[in-house]
């Protein structure tokens, strides 16, 4: 019984260890909205509507950085029409390079 909690545990350590990675950046969002939130004195719907804002706020940015980019690109490039509309599609929904 003894070798089947140690097997156990030696499993849940490292997945455990896993998940807390991935975590953190999320937690660290949420713990700086929470403090946000609290100076400001938020309670009910002006909280939750603050908070959702507060969290999303890094993706909105991200996608507006893009779509500036994309527009430049598609400037540089003088497209137009239906060849501007797929040149967009395509920018806005590549991954970034690595």
């Amino acid at each position: 019984m003894l070798k089947q909690y140690l097997v156990a545990a030696l499993i849940a350590v490292p997945l455990a260890a896993i998940g807390q990675e991935k975590m953190t950046t999320q937690q660290g969002k949420m713990a700086t909205c929470n403090k946000d939130a609290a100076a400001k004195d938020l309670k009910g719907d002006a909280r939750k509507k603050f908070m959702s804002d507060c969290l999303s706020a890094d993706k909105a940015t991200k996608q507006q950085g893009k779509m500036t980019t994309c527009n430049k690109e598609a400037g540089d490039k003088k497209l137009a029409g239906d060849a501007r509309k797929k040149f967009m599609s395509d920018c806005l929904s590549a991954k970034p390079a690595a």
